[in-house]
C-alpha cells in the first residue's frame, strides 16, 4: 500500500467535510456565466462511444430534445469532460439522457482545447461531470465552468467519489534523471475563498542575463511545443510579459524543459501573479531572481547570501498564494530529494546546476527549430515525463481501480436522481445493474493480473497514469522508460536506455495507443532487447476499445499476456 502524506490527509479531510465539493461551489463557479450558441444535444446510445466529426466529444450530433421543454418531457442533456466519464454516465442514465463529452476519444485530456461546438452542449446541459483533481486541461475546466447555467450541478467525480468510499492516493513521480528536474508550482490557494477551478497562477520571466539564450518550454504528448519563456526576443513589459508567461491552475504543478545555448552563469528574474477569473485583473504575488550554473562549477555563483546548490531531485519554482504564509512575498524552490525529505529554498539563495552531462543535440524535427539548427549542442534540464501533465498532490486517474469507478457510478446515480427525481427509480435500477457488472470486472482484473508471477508484475510506461492499477492489483511501477521526451536520445542516451531495459529484466513495456507515434526510440530499443511493446489504456478510448469495461479488460489481459 502507498503511504498517504500528511498534506494529502488534510486534503482528504477537507473534501470529506463537504457533501460534494463541486456541488457546493457550483453557484460560485457559475457566477457571471456567459451564455452563447444555440441548442445542441446528442441522442442517447449504448456504451460504444462515437466521435463527432468536428473533433468534439462522443455522442451523435442531432437536433435532439427541445432544451426549452421541461425535464419530465425530454431526456436530460448531460455533458462530461472525457469519453470515459461519458460511458459511465450513459450506463446510469440509459435512455433518459443525451450525453456528450468535451474531449473526444483518442485525445489527451491533459492538453485538449475545447471547440465552440462543445460550448453549445455546455450551455444547455442539465448536469455536468468532470474528473478534475487537475486531470483535465485548464481550458476544458474554464470552458465548462464559465458556460454552465447557474444552479446546474457541476460535479468533480474524483472528489465526490470520496463520499462513496473511493480510495485516493498521492501522485508518485519517479523519473531516473541524472540532473535536477525543475518545474513550476503554485500552492496555498485554499486560504483564499475567491480562488476556484477557473483561477490561474501566472509565472513570468521578466529578464535574463547570461552568455547565451534561455528557453523554457513544454513538449506535449503528440510532440506539440508550448514555449513559456524565451530570452531571444527580449521581455516586453508593456504587454504584461504576455509572451514569457506560464499559466497554470492554482494549487498545481507542471513539468517543463529548460534549455541554454552557451555555458556560463544565467540570472533569471521571475514574478508570479494570480488571477481569480479570466476576466479579472491579476494581482502580484511574489518575485525573485534565480541563478543557473550551466556547464560551469556552481561554486562560481556562491555568495554570502546565495549558498544552496541544487543539482538533483524533483524541484519546483513555487508561488505561495497563502498571504499569511511566511514565504508569500517571495518565490521559492521546493525540492523533493526522493528520500522523504522536502525542503524549501528562497530563489535568492538557490543555484540550479545544469552540468556538462546535460548536453543535448537539437532534434531534426521542424518543431524544435526554435532551439537552433539540427545537431547544434544545447544544455538542457528535461521535463522528464512525456506530455502536458498539470497536476496536484493527488493522482487523478482513480478509475484504474475498478472499485473507484464504482464510486463514480454511485455519485452519478445520486446526481441524476436529484436533477430528475421523476426518473430516480430508473437511474437506481440502471446503476445496480452496472455496479454488478463492475463487480465482476474487478474480479476479472484481479484474477487475470494474479496469473502473472509476482516477480514479473512490473509496469514500465511513459505516462504516470497507472498508480491505481498497481496499488489495487498488486503490481509495481518501475517508472518511465523515456526520461527525456523533449528530444530524441543521443548515442549515450540510447545506451543508457538500453541498460535500463536490460536491468529491469522484464519481457515487456507498455505504451498507450495515442502515445505510440511519439515513442519510436523506445520501440526500437525494446525490439533490440527482444522486449515486447504492448498496449495499455490510460485516459482515453480508441475505436477498438471504446468503453470502460472493455478498457479495463484489455489492460488486465494485455498485462497478463505480455508479462506472464
Amino acid at each position: 500500500m502507498i503511504t498517504v502524506t500528511n498534506k494529502l490527509v488534510a486534503v482528504l479531510q477537507k473534501i470529506k467535510k463537504s457533501a460534494s465539493l463541486t456541488m457546493l461551489l457550483t453557484a460560485l463557479l457559475c457566477a457571471g456565466c456567459t451564455h452563447q450558441g444555440s441548442a445542441h444535444s446528442s441522442t442517447a446510445q449504448s456504451s460504444t462511444a462515437q466521435t463527432l466529426g468536428d473533433g468534439g466529444g462522443g455522442g451523435n450530433s442531432a437536433a435532439g430534445a427541445d432544451p426549452q421543454a421541461t425535464k419530465a418531457e425530454r431526456p436530460l442533456n448531460v455533458v462530461t469532460t472525457t469519453g470515459l466519464l461519458r460511458d459511465l454516465v450513459k450506463n446510469v442514465a440509459g435512455d433518459r439522457a443525451n450525453v456528450t463529452s468535451i474531449v473526444p476519444d483518442g485525445a489527451d485530456p491533459h492538453s485538449y482545447e475545447p471547440t465552440l461546438r462543445r460550448v453549445r452542449d455546455i450551455v444547455y446541459a442539465d448536469a455536468a461531470f468532470s474528473n478534475y483533481l487537475l486531470l483535465e486541461e485548464h481550458r476544458v475546466i474554464e470552458t465548462l465552468d464559465s458556460n454552465l447555467k447557474p444552479g446546474v450541478p457541476n460535479v468533480a467525480l474524483a472528489e465526490a467519489a470520496v463520499q462513496y468510499a473511493a480510495e485516493i492516493i498521492p501522485l508518485v513521480e519517479d523519473a531516473s534523471l541524472d540532473t535536477i528536474w525543475l518545474g513550476l508550482r503554485s500552492s496555498g490557494a485554499d486560504s483564499d475563498p475567491a480562488l476556484n477551478r477557473r483561477s490561474t497562477t501566472e509565472i513570468q520571466v521578466t529578464e535574463v542575463t547570461g552568455p547565451g539564450r534561455m528557453v523554457g518550454y513544454l513538449t506535449g504528448s503528440f510532440g506539440d511545443i508550448e514555449r513559456y519563456f524565451d530570452s531571444a526576443d527580449g521581455f516586453d513589459k508593456n504587454s504584461g510579459y504576455r509572451d514569457d508567461t506560464a499559466v497554470l491552475p492554482v494549487d498545481a504543478h507542471t513539468h517543463m524543459s529548460w534549455a541554454f545555448t552557451k555555458p556560463g552563469l544565467y540570472r533569471v528574474k521571475l514574478q508570479a501573479k494570480v488571477r481569480t477569473a479570466p476576466d479579472q485583473k491579476p494581482r502580484s504575488v511574489s518575485a525573485g531572481e534565480l541563478v543557473f550554473a550551466v556547464s560551469v562549477s556552481p561554486d562560481e555563483a556562491v555568495t554570502a547570501e546565495r549558498t544552496e546548490i541544487l543539482d538533483s531531485g524533483h524541484a519546483d519554482i513555487t508561488a505561495q498564494l497563502d498571504r499569511s504564509h511566511p514565504d508569500s512575498s517571495k518565490l521559492t524552490v521546493v525540492l523533493d530529494e526522493h528520500s522523504g525529505k522536502v525542503r524549501t529554498v528562497p530563489v535568492e539563495r538557490a543555484i540550479i546546476s545544469v552540468p556538462s552531462k546535460a548536453i543535448h543535440e537539437v532534434p531534426g524535427e521542424q518543431a524544435y527549430r526554435f532551439l537552433g539548427k539540427p545537431g547544434q549542442q544545447i544544455y538542457q534540464l528535461p521535463q522528464a515525463v512525456l506530455g502536458k501533465h498539470v497536476h496536484g498532490e493527488i493522482d487523478p486517474h482513480l478509475w484504474q481501480d475498478v472499485k473507484n469507478a464504482m464510486a463514480y457510478v454511485q455519485a452519478i446515480r445520486d446526481t441524476l436522481s436529484e436533477v430528475d427525481p421523476g426518473s430516480a427509480q430508473e437511474y437506481h435500477a440502471n446503476a445496480e445493474r452496472y455496479l454488478a457488472e463492475l463487480e465482476q470486472l474487478d474480479n476479472f482484473v484481479r484474477e487475470t493480473i494474479a496469473e502473472v508471477p509476482a516477480q514479473r508484475r512490473t509496469l514500465v510506461t511513459t505516462h504516470d497514469a497507472f498508480g491505481y492499477l498497481a496499488n489495487a492489483y498488486d503490481m509495481q511501477i518501475s517508472g518511465f522508460v523515456a526520461p527525456n521526451p523533449a528530444a530524441e536520445p543521443s548515442l549515450s542516451g540510447r545506451k543508457k536506455l538500453t541498460e535500463t531495459l536490460k536491468n529491469l529484466e522484464i519481457p515487456a513495456v507498455f505504451l498507450e495507443p495515442n502515445l505510440a507515434q511519439v515513442s519510436n526510440t523506445l520501440s526500437e530499443l525494446a525490439a533490440e532487447q527482444n522486449i515486447k511493446v504492448c498496449a495499455i489504456y490510460g485516459d482515453s478510448f480508441s475505436s477498438e476499445v471504446n468503453n470502460y469495461i472493455a478498457m479495463m479488460r484489455f489492460n488486465a489481459t494485455s498485462t497478463r499476456d505480455c508479462l506472464g
